[in-house]
């Protein structure tokens, strides 16, 4: 969908927020039967940062959100809306209020998008469509996720891949308009490839004849590898052709590639069927892992820290991951 150019949504400024412990493949190794060269070679990972029994998803987001604030002095009771993009809140009835009042945003709107993966390309959208039918002026857009939480440390196919992390975005009202195009997708057919599903457990040894309740409780974090890269590879590809297309670009025009962090080999395979070039491919997989809702922000705020983007460069931004979801955003930077 083409981004109406009546009102311009422009990113004011990005922060990122991880937590201090470090694991290394090494490390894991001693744990679960594996070794450095086999996470990194199938991988990309090299460590990742996994928050501590006291911290939380709130502490993340936080972190993250005042440090956009603070790149140009934004005051937080300057902020109309507050959206969270996570899968793993601290409360089952979502997390966005809490972040709204510890970085006192007095004056915000505050809620959850539960997208995992695809989460901070469908807040992005959401805030960009915001700003454009003139609703709000100054959105607050954080990507964070914990799941080293969801995840069994003994499963080899899992707890090798993900880490802990938030990225934030501040997006306002502007006569420069960054957002070109999007484009958002759902296949729920395949919601088992990669989920965190409920399961019920009954309180069977206990004298309730009433009505049968049950105890509410989830799996671990469970997912289907060679699906989900399948899925990748084939969607990713043409989403973003699809969007690029409709403004009139094509991927020779693209300055950046900012990819889900999901696995370098699916960054690779997918910047190789667009015939995009690697030095093109924004990546820190190997320091992170796979943060979920986190990894794009994180990796875009380190892009701008570096200065890597500059005035004009177009920026493809493309999310994916469980429900199964994915989607594009085109982005042409104006500083």
């Amino acid at each position: 969908m083409e981004l109406s150019n009546m009102v311009g949504a422009h990113i004011l400024a990005t922060g990122s927020a991880l937590p201090d412990m470090c694991i290394s493949n090494t490390q894991l190794s001693n744990i679960i039967e594996t070794s450095n060269e086999w996470i990194s070679n199938r991988t990309g990972i090299q460590e990742r940062r996994v928050v501590k029994a006291d911290q939380s998803l709130v502490d993340l987001a936080t972190i993250a959100s005042q440090r956009a604030m603070q790149k140009v002095s934004f005051l937080p009771e300057d902020l109309d809306l507050i959206i969270l993009a996570t899968s793993t809140q601290d409360d089952m009835f979502g997390s966005a209020s809490q972040l709204q009042a510890s970085i006192d945003a007095k004056n915000a709107v505050a809620f959850d998008v539960t997208a995992a993966c695809s989460g901070f390309v469908v807040g992005l959208i959401t805030a960009s469509q915001y700003i454009q039918t003139g609703t709000y002026q100054n959105i607050l857009v954080v990507g964070a996720d914990i799941l080293s939480r969801w995840v069994d440390w003994t499963d080899r196919s899992t707890c090798i891949l993900f880490g802990d992390g938030a990225g934030a975005a501040i997006l306002q009202a502007s006569k420069k308009n960054d957002f070109l195009n999007f484009n958002l997708h759902t296949d729920g057919k395949h919601a088992d490839k990669l989920s965190i599903a409920y399961q019920a457990k009954s309180y069977k040894d206990q004298n309730l004849d009433i009505f049968p309740p049950v105890a509410s409780q989830y799996n671990y974090l469970q997912m289907n590898g060679k699906e989900v890269y399948k899925f990748a590879v084939s969607k990713v590809p043409q989403s973003i052709t699809e969007c690029l297309e409709q403004v009139g670009l094509c991927s020779n025009d693209v300055s950046w590639l900012l990819l889900h962090q999901a696995n370098q080999r699916i960054l690779d395979t997918v910047a190789n069927k667009l015939s995009i070039p690697s030095e093109k491919i924004i990546s820190n997989i190997q320091h992170y892992g796979n943060t979920s809702a986190a990894s794009i922000p994180i990796a875009l705020d380190e892009a701008f820290q570096k200065k890597q983007i500059s005035k004009g460069d177009i920026i493809v931004v493309s999310g994916f991951g469980a429900g199964l979801t994915w989607g594009t955003i085109i982005i042409k930077w104006h500083a």
